[in-house]
């Protein structure tokens, strides 16, 4: 008979109730780790968690201020701000960047160099959730296309933005300059917060150098989101403070003048009004399309202006350094009268050539035949070179260097103007800097017609004439009207030129007036007709060097190689209100090539009849 073991029902009641408080206190101290972990969340740490939920609810975002307009002394609108539209993207709300761009490409058009662009742009300093531009200028229907599949996007906008215009394009391009693309450079100069949503920054000329007032202050915005990134409604505001508008002193009739005088020709002409200093016209030739930089310049574009041997990009008023020729005998003249190195009556005999006791070269005169016996007067009215080799042998270079500086040669003397070259004003130290040689005496005498080392710009050549026609009174230019703006730039003027007799002013202006009007005068072709009286210059810088006793034969050199012609003047004669400076490269002598260009812009300034009225019939052909 086999046993039947019985159950404890003791032991299992022990069992069980052991287990269930086991069960209890576990549950318990979960309960008590959850209730711990609520009460840090909900409690000691809201402030934190509050903060974190309205970065997701909110966004803090620049708002970027209407960049400031410029204008001409007229009142015409020289750079603009036109409305568009732009694709852009907040990468922060993008998982799959690449990815989500190859899936844009088959709703917009997206080449490799709007790409490239954009990855660039995206790698630069900005704030998180701030968009960048993917494609500018949308179309209607680009646009119409991206709204309608605007879910499989997220991240991605169509942001209403204003682009800077030219509306006178390649007319005014080195002068009023252009704006671009931000850099990373240019981002490490200015204010970060200031910036904070720019795209584009001044590149060149008034565009640059009035960045700061330009581009005004930028405001801020806390916009409540949704889930998807889309604003709700604004929920604090601080409005942007436009950039300030800007007035040059420029006449664009002027401008577009001066561009159709010069015509196919390489060149540039600076007009300044001598009462004021105002620049009235710079010209650079050929030019460039400044709207093609403001967004981003293609590449065959770029090449082509980067390539071409007329050098478009090129400023030739601001940076073009050329030998001044015979414009710079007025001033020669002047720094003899008041040396005592010559007199009004000083007679020099020329035979053709000048030639030193010391030196075997002969120094020859532009007239073979020479001018016979010359004073200041008839050597100022046909440009006799032996006159000035002679005054300029006996001054010395000492003399000549510092008076040539008193009318701002070799230095940079404008207000508001960026990147001129400072030309060069040769010296003795000068040369034993630059060359590892002394000043010869010969030296002398190729400064004395403005040639040897003696460079200069076409902005120098106005100015140093602007100061010439004020008898010495400084005044500096500028490109920008409102002086004594304190938002504008303030430099020290240069000291008065001081003569020992005020008489000297007078004997130079006669005879750059005869150079105009009287019968042997160089350039009296050109003042044919006038209404008016003109004060000038002609001069022809050497391309290239020509053997002694070699004739020059412009027939037989490459168009490259042939002499610049130069011309510098006022009017009228006897109350100056515009003097210029005009640069004709490879034109031949001044009185052909220079001095025509000048009495249109005379013409143009000082008979209100003869002025263009349409600035289209002074558009340089350049490269587009």
């Amino acid at each position: 008979m086999v046993s039947k073991e019985l159950k404890d029902h003791r032991r299992e009641k022990r069992i069980f109730v052991a287990r269930s408080i086991l069960a209890a206190v576990i549950v318990g101290l979960l309960a008590a780790v959850l209730l711990a972990r609520y009460h840090y969340l909900q409690i000691q740490q809201y402030d934190v968690f509050q903060t974190l939920s309205d970065k997701n609810r909110m966004q803090l975002q620049s708002v970027v201020p209407t960049r400031g307009l410029i204008f001409d002394r007229h009142g015409r609108l020289l750079a603009e701000n036109q409305p568009t539209f732009a694709l852009t993207i907040v990468k922060e709300r993008v998982s799959d960047l690449p990815g989500m761009i190859e899936e844009l490409k088959h709703v917009v058009t997206l080449d490799d160099e709007a790409l490239a662009s954009f990855y660039k742009r995206l790698k630069q300093r900005r704030r998180p959730y701030e968009s960048v531009p993917l494609k500018v200028k949308l179309t209607e229907d680009e646009i119409a296309r991206i709204s309608v599949d605007r879910h499989r996007f997220p991240g991605v906008e169509v942001e209403a933005d204003l682009i800077r215009h030219y509306p006178y394009s390649d007319l005014l391009a080195h002068l009023v300059g252009y704006v671009g693309r931000i850099s990373e450079k240019e981002l490490q100069k200015v204010d970060e917060a200031n910036y904070s949503g720019t795209q584009y920054y001044g590149k060149l000329g008034v565009e640059r150098h009035y960045e700061n007032l330009l581009h005004g202050t930028t405001g801020f915005q806390t916009v409540e989101v949704d889930a998807r990134g889309r604003a709700l409604r604004v929920l604090d505001r601080r409005a942007p403070i436009p950039g300030k508008n800007l007035t040059l002193s420029l006449d664009v009739d002027l401008q577009a003048v001066a561009t159709a005088a010069l015509g196919q020709f390489r060149g540039a002409v600076v007009v300044i009004e001598v009462e004021t200093g105002g620049v009235l016209a710079l010209v650079s030739t050929p030019s460039f399309n400044p709207n093609l930089f403001v967004t981003g310049i293609d590449s065959a574009s770029y090449a082509a202006y980067r390539n071409s041997l007329d050098i478009p990009l090129f400023n030739r008023a601001l940076r073009g350094q050329y030998p001044p020729g015979s414009t710079i005998k007025p001033f020669v003249a002047l720094a003899g009268l008041n040396s005592g190195t010559i007199s009004a009556s000083t007679r020099v005999w020329d035979p053709g050539f000048y030639q030193l006791k010391t030196d075997s070269r002969k120094y020859r005169d532009w007239k073979r035949i020479g001018h016979g016996w010359m004073n200041l007067h008839d050597s100022l009215m046909e440009s006799c070179d032996i006159f000035f080799y002679d005054l300029a042998f006996k001054a010395g270079v000492d003399t000549l260097e510092d008076y040539l500086a008193r009318f701002g040669y070799g230095q940079l003397i404008a207000l508001d103007i960026d990147d001129a070259k400072t030309g060069v004003l040769p010296s003795r130290e000068w040369k034993k800097k630059n060359r590892k040689q002394p000043w010869f005496p010969g030296d002398s005498l190729n400064m004395g017609i403005g040639q040897g080392f003696m460079l200069t710009t076409p902005l120098q050549l106005a100015v140093g004439t602007m100061v010439l026609a004020r008898k010495g009174d400084w005044i500096m230019p500028r490109l920008v009207q409102g002086e004594g703006d304190p938002e504008l730039p303030v430099t020290p003027t240069p000291p008065r030129v001081e003569l020992e007799n005020e008489d000297y002013w007078d004997l130079v202006f006669s005879g750059m007036e005869a150079v105009m009007h009287a019968r042997k005068g160089t350039a009296r072709t050109s003042a044919i007709g006038a209404p008016y009286r003109i004060a000038g210059k002609t001069g022809t810088a050497q391309v290239v060097g020509i053997a002694q006793g070699e004739l020059y034969d412009e027939s037989k050199l490459a168009e490259r190689h042939r002499d610049h012609g130069l011309f510098v003047g006022f009017a009228p004669a006897d109350k100056p209100q515009i003097a210029l400076a005009v640069v004709v490269e490879n034109g031949g002598g001044g009185s052909k090539a220079a001095a025509p260009v000048a009495r249109k812009i005379f013409d143009a300034w000082l008979v209100p009849e003869s002025r263009i009225q349409t600035v289209s019939e002074g558009k340089p052909n350049a490269i587009p």
